[in-house]
């Protein structure tokens, strides 16, 4: 594993000390890759969203009116389906 060196102001530093004092994570190293994982998750789901907004866009006007496209999006939400086809 890679050793990276943060420089952090006090109240910062401390913050992540407590939080690793929890018990949730083992030192402050498991914290901050945790906040990462999250910050990539989080980047990625963007990148999806991003990625429907576009092929939204790019599929044009659609004839539907709005409660057909409400009770598609409701059917598909509970199957959990992501999209329609």
């Amino acid at each position: 594993m890679a050793t990276m060196n943060v420089s952090l102001p006090e109240q910062m530093k401390s913050w992540v000390e407590d939080q690793a004092k929890t018990g949730r994570f083992s030192n402050a190293s498991d914290y901050v890759r945790d906040l990462i994982r999250r910050d990539q998750e989080r980047a990625a789901g963007r990148a999806r969203l991003d990625a429907m907004f576009e092929d939204g866009w790019q599929s044009g006007i659609s004839d539907a009116s709005l409660d057909e496209v409400r009770e598609t999006a409701r059917r598909l939400a509970a199957t959990g389906v992501r999209r329609a086809v």
